[in-house]
């Protein structure tokens, strides 16, 4: 959920054990709002590298629809991050590829994640499995963000105040890992540490 249109306001929470939030989520009533679904994501950068850099995000998923989204001018206080975001759907995910491969720009990630979509009490609750780790991402205005935390005993979990690509970026750097995308193939037989 968003507090603006343009606007996203968010914490993104490592939890391992995806189950008990899971199981926390029911036991304080929140609603199902979207079942376990799979998310291809194509993360774009211009040609000399610098949208990346800056920590803008131009991004192309497919998931039960297609979107591009556009972030930008991140802002973080107290592990909850804010920033401009402008989704659109489109209605064909290979085209709009090739429109934004023409326009110059070139694929600089591809990650992959399972998502379950959940409501509590104003805020967005979504269940994450990269293929790295489980993460707990809550969306909406700063108290309901701070009110579902609570609730889901989740303020002992470590905030996550980078994306899920410089996540990705910063453990394959660490672990020397041999991997171009973050793809649950890439990371088969891949032993990764707590993070």
């Amino acid at each position: 959920m968003k507090n603006d249109k343009l606007q996203e306001t968010e914490v993104k929470l490592h939890s391992p054990d995806l189950a008990i939030v899971r199981d926390a989520l029911e036991a304080a009533g929140a609603r199902l709002s979207k079942p376990r679904v799979f998310e291809r994501n194509l993360r774009y950068d211009s040609a000399d590298g610098t949208l990346m850099a800056r920590g803008v995000v131009l991004r192309l998923r497919q998931d039960e629809a297609v979107k591009l989204t556009y972030k930008d001018n991140a802002s973080i206080a107290d592990g909850i991050v804010s920033r401009f975001e402008a989704e659109v759907e489109v209605s064909d995910f290979d085209t709009m590829d090739v429109i934004l491969r023409r326009l110059g720009y070139r694929l600089g990630l591809i990650y992959e994640k399972y998502r379950t979509t959940y409501e509590l009490d104003g805020a967005e609750v979504v269940l994450d499995e990269l293929p790295y780790g489980n993460f707990t991402e809550i969306e909406g205005d700063v108290a309901a963000i701070e009110r579902a935390v609570a609730v889901l005993g989740l303020g002992g979990c470590r905030r996550m105040t980078g994306s899920y690509t410089d996540i990705f970026l910063r453990l394959r750097e660490r672990l020397g890992l041999d991997v171009e995308d973050c793809t649950f193939d890439e990371f088969v037989g891949v032993d990764v540490e707590e993070m």
